[in-house]
């Protein structure tokens, strides 16, 4: 079962042409993208998006990714990609949900997870950095 997200954040994206395939429906690599676009989204929402990691001195590399298609999205069509934060302490997990606007049908789940990696020294942290914690913190209160 999937842990309700401590804060979230929805965005809408209208389904580009240049993103689907043969078949009419979206080419199962643009979802990737579409989860980095919410995920932008809800790094901003806390206050510390990547600009700010980098500027703390972390990278924070996906170190997995788990997708799970239920329904195709279609040219044309309004989907909304629900990022919820999940974990943040030791490392950043976020699950997906993508839905269509009109119906809520739910089209696709997801979840990756990214560690912080110091930019200097190249070594994955045990831990996330005490400024991102603190930026969670910040925007839960």
């Amino acid at each position: 079962m999937r842990s309700k997200g401590v804060i979230h954040e929805d965005t809408e994206i209208l389904v580009p042409f240049f993103d689907v395939d043969t078949m009419h429906v979206v080419w199962h690599g643009h979802y990737v993208k579409y989860l980095e676009v919410a995920r932008c989204a809800l790094l901003d929402k806390l206050g510390h998006n990547y600009t700010h990691m980098l500027d703390s001195g972390y990278a924070w590399p996906v170190i997995d990714l788990q997708l799970r298609y239920v329904r195709g999205a279609v040219f044309g069509q309004r989907i909304n990609v629900r990022a919820s934060l999940v974990e943040w302490e030791n490392r950043l997990k976020i699950d997906y949900l993508i839905t269509d606007i009109a119906t809520g049908e739910r089209l696709t789940r997801a979840s990756t997870v990214q560690v912080a990696v110091d930019v200097n020294t190249r070594e994955m942290q045990l831990a996330c950095p005490k400024v991102f914690v603190e930026a969670v913190e910040r925007a839960l209160s």
